[in-house]
C-alpha cells in the first residue's frame, strides 16, 4: 500500500508506453493534458466535438496528427462507447464539458445535458466494461461544485456541494452521479481506482474561449483596444493551467498503485497567498504585456457572479504529496508569455513544450 506520498514522484514514467483516453482534447485544459501525455510516450486518444474557437491550441498544437484523436459527442452514449471500446485506456481522464458559467444561463439544457448526461455516458461505457487493462479514471468537475457561501476559508473537499447557476449546479450534479456509480458498481472493481478533481480558474497560453478573462484580455491587448472588465472586485483561485494537470496525473498514478487509499474528491488549486481579484489579474496582464489599459464596465441586469472563491488544498498536499510549483507572478507571466511569442511568429507547440518542461524543473 502507498502510505508515503513522495513514493509518487516518479509519476511520469508511468505514463510511457501506456493508452490514455483523454475527453475534451480540443478544448483548453485538455489539449494542454493531451500534449503533456504525449511527450511523456504516453499513446493518447482523444475524444471530443472540433474545436469552437478559430486557432484553438488543439489546432495550433497540431493534436490531430500527433494523438488518435476522435471526433464525438459525449452526450452520444454510442459515440463514447466507441471511442472508450477503441481506445482500450490504462487511464482515462474525463475533461469534456461545457464549461463557461455565461454560457450555461444562455442554454442551460446543453449544459445539464453535457456535463451531467454526458458524465452519465462515460461512467456507463466504463460500468460496462472498458477492457481488463483499465486501472484509473479521473472524472474533473469543478471548484463551482461547491455550495458558495463566500467564505474567507478555503473550501474543503467534505463541504457542501450545490449551484446557483446552471454550470455550478451541473458540475455539482456530475459529483452526485459519480459518486453513485462509484458506491454502486465502480468503487470494488479489483485493480480499479476513481476520483473527481476539483480546481480553480485556470489560466495559460492558448485559451481563446468567450467570457473568460485571459482570452478576453489578450483580444482587446492585440487588437489595442482596453480590457473592459464587469466585475473587477471578484476573487478567484488563478493558477496556470499546467498546475492542476499535474495533480491530476500525480493522482492517476496513485489511484493505480492504491485505489482505496486515493479515491474520492481532491481539490487542486493556488496557496492561499495567489488568489487575486479580477482586476488585479488584468493589471498583472498589462504589465507582463507591456502596453494596455483597464476599464470597468458594469453592465445592467448581468448575470450573478460571486465574488469569493477559494479551495482548501490540504489533502493534496498531505496525502497526495502535490503542491504548486509556479506562484501568481510567474502564472501571470507564462500566459503572457505564451500568447506574446505565439502571436509574434514562434510555433505553439514549442512555446507550450518548453512551457511543459520548465513546470516539471520546477520545484514545487
Amino acid at each position: 500500500m502507498v502510505t508515503d506520498p513522495r513514493s509518487l514522484d516518479d509519476w511520469a514514467a508511468a505514463f510511457r508506453g501506456r493508452r490514455v483516453l483523454v475527453t475534451g482534447d480540443t478544448g483548453f485544459k485538455g489539449s494542454w493534458l493531451a500534449l503533456w501525455l504525449s511527450e511523456l510516450g504516453a499513446e493518447v486518444t482523444g475524444f471530443a466535438l472540433p474545436p469552437e474557437a478559430p486557432g484553438s491550441h488543439f489546432e495550433r498544437l497540431g493534436l490531430a496528427g500527433r494523438i488518435a484523436h476522435r471526433d464525438g459527442d459525449l452526450r452520444d452514449l454510442s459515440a463514447v462507447r466507441a471511442a472508450v471500446a477503441a481506445a482500450q485506456p490504462h487511464f482515462i481522464f474525463h475533461l469534456a464539458a461545457q464549461a463557461l458559467v455565461r454560457r450555461s444561463y444562455a442554454d442551460p439544457k446543453e449544459t445539464f445535458d453535457t456535463n451531467v448526461g454526458g458524465g452519465v455516458n462515460l461512467l456507463e461505457a466504463v460500468r460496462e466494461g472498458a477492457g481488463d487493462d483499465l486501472r484509473a479514471l479521473v472524472f474533473i468537475t469543478s471548484d463551482k461544485a461547491y455550495r458558495n457561501r463566500e467564505w474567507t476559508w478555503g473550501y474543503r473537499e467534505n463541504d457542501e456541494l450545490g449551484g446557483r447557476d446552471p454550470y455550478s449546479a451541473s458540475k455539482a450534479a456530475a459529483e452526485l452521479v459519480f459518486r453513485s456509480y462509484a458506491e454502486s458498481f465502480l468503487a470494488g472493481r479489483p485493480g480499479f481506482g476513481l476520483a473527481t478533481t476539483r480546481a480553480g480558474n485556470v489560466i495559460g497560453g492558448g485559451d481563446w474561449a468567450e467570457d473568460r478573462i485571459v482570452p478576453d484580455c489578450m483580444r482587446a491587448l492585440t487588437a489595442g483596444r482596453p480590457i473592459v472588465l464587469r466585475n473587477p472586485e471578484a476573487t478567484r483561485p488563478w493558477q496556470h493551467v499546467l498546475e492542476p494537470l499535474s495533480g491530476y496525473l500525480r493522482l492517476a498514478v496513485a489511484l493505480e498503485r492504491d485505489p482505496a487509499a486515493f479515491g474520492g474528491a481532491w481539490n487542486f488549486g493556488p496557496d492561499a497567498g495567489n488568489t487575486c481579484t479580477v482586476g488585479t489579474l488584468a493589471q498583472g496582464i498589462v504589465d507582463a504585456w507591456g502596453s494596455g489599459r483597464v476599464e470597468v464596465d458594469r453592465p445592467a441586469n448581468a448575470p450573478h457572479e460571486f465574488t469569493l472563491l477559494h479551495l482548501n488544498t490540504d489533502r493534496a498536499t498531505l496525502e497526495l504529496g502535490w503542491r504548486p510549483r509556479w506562484n501568481l507572478a510567474r502564472t501571470i507571466a507564462a500566459s503572457a508569455d505564451w500568447y506574446n511569442r505565439v502571436t509574434g511568429g514562434e510555433p505553439a507547440l514549442d512555446v507550450s513544450r518548453a512551457q511543459i518542461a520548465a513546470h516539471m524543473e520546477a520545484k514545487p
